[in-house]
């Protein structure tokens, strides 16, 4: 059972650490090869191209049951990383204010974070085989897709690099949504039927998550004079940007994938 500790002077300590989220810190590993993110996202990009060109005198695959295994093993992470950062971002949120959990470098050593900062910075570079699936089972693969992948993980691992200070909140909106986001796509790929609603739902939480995004960075660029909160324009240039051009790709999926049918279905049925 997690336990609420003392808040310490500096704010650090709000929850009680789990002894798993005590491990050896890859912070300074990770840091110095932070730009291998780049070629990362370079060899990604360039084996979208070779994958979909190598499928195209080819079958789909039928890969059900390791899809549904991918999402499962997702959705799980995904969920207890929504606990335990939404836990330690609501404590920090409700002892002391949003102004200190945006100006998040402060609390940058609580063991919490720096478990789940770490696995989240390593899960995008895994979670880049969605792409793998879609590719190998010849299924539609859209600008949104590769792009939100590919400068997810380069901005993750810059931000993860320079302490991003609202870093806590971009980790724990997106630990949120995926939670959401992966059970669905389990279902999906079990041929379970889920409501009608959910995907509706998760593109809305999108959007929700970009705007607050893009809402944060301006709060954290707003308050960088004030003590603790340590941010420069390149990092509010950088999020405010992805954040910008990811709620304007995400609204036009969510206008092409809802609004234009009903509107195109009731232009018929009259």
């Amino acid at each position: 059972i997690v336990t609420a500790m003392n808040v310490s002077e500096e704010g650090i300590e709000i929850l009680q650490p789990y002894y798993f989220e005590l491990f050896q810190d890859m912070r300074p590993f990770l840091e110095e090869y932070w730009a291998t993110s780049f070629p990362i996202a370079l060899v990604y990009l360039l084996l979208i191209f070779v994958g979909q060109n190598y499928m195209k005198a080819r079958k789909g695959f039928n890969l059900q049951r390791p899809l549904i295994l991918w999402s499962f093993c997702l959705a799980v992470f995904s969920i207890l990383g929504a606990v335990r950062t939404w836990g330690h971002m609501g404590a920090l949120l409700l002892r002391r204010s949003l102004k200190q959990t945006v100006c998040f470098s402060i609390y940058i050593n609580n063991p919490i974070v720096k478990f789940w900062s770490c696995l989240f910075l390593l899960s995008k570079i895994i979670e880049l085989g969605d792409t793998a699936f879609i590719i190998l089972r010849k299924r539609p693969l859209i600008f949104v897709h590769w792009y939100h992948h590919s400068t997810v993980l380069v901005y993750t691992s810059f931000g993860y690099k320079n302490k991003v200070p609202s870093g806590g909140w971009f980790m724990t909106m997106n630990y949120g949504v995926h939670s959401i986001m992966y059970i669905y796509y389990t279902l999906r790929a079990a041929k379970v039927k889920s409501p009608t609603w959910l995907p509706m739902l998760i593109t809305s939480l999108q959007l929700l998550q970009m705007f607050m995004g893009a809402t944060i960075s301006i709060l954290t660029y707003i308050w960088r004079q004030e003590q603790g909160c340590h941010t420069t324009a390149e990092h509010f240039f950088w999020s405010l940007i992805l954040y910008a051009t990811y709620f304007i790709l995400f609204a036009h999926f969510f206008h092409q994938t809802y609004i234009v049918p009903k509107v195109k279905a009731k232009t018929k049925s009259q």
